[in-house]
């Protein structure tokens, strides 16, 4: 498969991914709104915040669904741009990274929805964004060129290995 079709297959099982996470917070939004507005859940005293903890929760999945509809719509009309072995690391690269221990990793660095673990076939691929620790090392780098991450006082050294 070519690499460009990669990135193709790429996006589109991130909206799916996205689109499942819509569902389920649809889901869950009606649920909390239901039991925040349901009479069994109002007040008996000035204690009893059943029904006002709903009404948060409801809150929350509301803001929840406008972030993941916003998420789909940057995937749906992202424009994937094709890199070269001499092009900087931008949004919408799709890199294998290889640490010290030559174990590789593949990574797609999306405008959104840093996080995402993407399973197709016998590739994974984890989204990060630009302003994650690892997309702000790895933006203007090139194929070939190393950088190091430190987690928990852990540090791991990566060399960009592929570029598309």
């Amino acid at each position: 498969m070519s690499k460009h079709k990669q990135k193709e297959t790429l996006i589109s099982a991130i909206i799916v991914h996205l689109n499942n996470e819509l569902s389920t917070a649809i889901n869950a939004s009606q649920t909390a709104h239901e039991s925040a507005t349901n009479s069994e859940n109002a007040a008996e005293n000035k204690y009893d915040t059943l029904g006002l903890e709903a009404a948060y929760l409801a809150h929350g999945q509301s803001m929840r669904i406008v972030e993941l509809q916003e998420h789909v719509d940057r995937y749906q009309h992202f424009t994937l741009c094709e890199f070269t072995e001499s092009s900087t690391i931008e949004i919408g690269a799709l890199l294998t990274l290889e640490d010290e221990k030559e174990q590789q990793q593949q990574l797609f660095i999306g405008p959104v929805a840093g996080g995402l673990i993407i399973k197709e076939k016998n590739q994974t691929t984890q989204v990060i964004t630009p302003t994650s620790p690892l997309g702000k090392q790895l933006i203007g780098k090139q194929l070939d060129d190393e950088i190091s991450l430190t987690v928990n006082n852990k540090t791991t050294c990566f060399s960009v290995i592929g570029l598309s």
